[in-house]
């Protein structure tokens, strides 16, 4: 099963549509206008149903194939937001809103599960039933978690299913993936540390919150080096250091720490946090100074069910000719929580030398379209066999 056909006399028109998502990007739950866009595509598709409001912006279509004596039933998702950034890529369709770009490719997953909903409307040929599923607000709003709690496994009566995307660096059109835990638990935490501030000539009379601060930044990162098994995975970032003050002679009263920490399992997401918990504390203490740590917990670690990844490598095998084994990502991605609902996977394909993601000079290939369209068509009619 190569690339099909049918994406090649389609790509001008998928690419089309992603462009012009790309050029009207919407943040975290904000997507009206995609969302818009893609249940009008999806009707015009014919669609046996299309609902909006799944997760507050989300849209689900529902195509049957043309026997569904199977009973099975496929989920197929892709993200539609955009994240904060200005773009800086100099395209002829770059983004028409200052401080909003589609720097992560969401519009080429959502143009391209709109490319495989077309040709699986027209073509039928599966037993069983598929559910396109466009979600807002991966980017940090948890998008996924909010359809799920919108009851959209029940609903549509999910039995597994699949994501994609897209990575700058592999093959364009090249696949990639790996069972188990795949991208990392994503938490964050704060911590406000007070002591007593005073004029910089005179230190002995402050608890001086700064080098409190120094402390503690460098004793974090001890957690992963003395406290963690060495062939764990874990992370702790400090990501911002902001004093009270603002003068040259003057040791503040207090200091606020942000962070990150990525973990790639429930053991040491737990660690990560009693540890920073304790360190902040007693650091503080011997300082003569006290600590408050406000802990997130945000996207689980993402873990790829074993059946079905190697069900979805077959078939991006085909695809391109092989499928590679992915890294370990210590990004985070909220995919996680539907495939905590059902068994499924998730998978990388090429977007080639380009800009990582994240960066305002990113931009996805348009030439991974037919490769993408193929392998999300290759999983309902390898599935669901007619």
């Amino acid at each position: 099963m190569p690339v099909k056909n049918r994406f090649a006399e389609l790509q001008r028109d998928i690419t089309a549509w992603r462009r012009d998502i790309h050029a009207h990007p919407e943040i975290l739950y904000e997507t009206h206008r995609t969302s818009a866009f893609v249940a009008e595509k999806l009707k015009d598709f014919g669609c046996d149903e299309v609902v909006t409001g799944i997760g507050r912006t989300g849209v689900v279509g529902v195509i049957r194939g043309r026997a569904t004596g199977s009973g099975r039933v496929i989920g197929l998702r892709a993200d539609m937001d955009a994240l904060p950034i200005h773009e800086a890529t100099g395209v002829d369709y770059a983004s028409k809103t200052p401080g909003a770009m589609h720097a992560c490719g969401h519009d080429g997953h959502t143009a391209m599960l709109l490319g495989a909903a077309q040709y699986l409307a027209e073509t039928r040929n599966f037993d069983g039933t598929v559910v396109v599923i466009f979600q807002p607000a991966e980017e940090g709003g948890a998008g996924g978690r909010a359809m799920c709690e919108d009851g959209l496994m029940e609903r549509f009566g999910i039995q597994e299913v699949y994501g994609m995307h897209n990575w700058p660096g592999r093959p364009v059109g090249s696949f990639a993936i790996r069972p188990g835990a795949f991208f990392a638990a994503t938490d964050q935490f704060e911590i406000a540390l007070t002591g007593k501030g005073g004029h910089a000539a005179k230190p002995q009379e402050t608890v001086d919150t700064t080098v409190m601060a120094a402390h503690l930044v460098t004793m974090l990162q001890t957690i992963a080096s003395r406290n963690a098994d060495p062939v764990d995975q874990l992370v702790v970032s400090v990501t911002s250091f902001q004093t009270s003050s603002t003068a040259f002679n003057v040791i503040p009263q207090g200091v606020h720490l942000k962070g990150t920490v990525r973990t790639m399992s429930t053991q040491m997401r737990d660690l990560a946090e009693q540890r920073i918990r304790a360190l902040c504390t007693h650091v503080a203490a011997g300082f003569g100074g006290r600590a408050e740590v406000s802990y997130y917990r945000g996207y689980p670690v993402m873990v790829n069910h074993e059946e079905q990844t190697e069900f979805a490598a077959s078939v991006a095998a085909k695809v391109s000719g092989e499928c590679a084994e992915a890294p370990l990502v210590m990004g985070g991605e909220d995919f996680a929580f539907m495939l905590e609902e059902r068994p499924g996977a998730y998978i990388l394909i090429g977007n080639g030398a380009t800009a990582m993601v994240h960066s305002p000079d990113y931009n996805f290939n348009d030439e991974a379209i037919p490769a993408g369209c193929s392998w999300w068509a290759g999983i309902v009619e390898e599935r669901m066999p007619a």
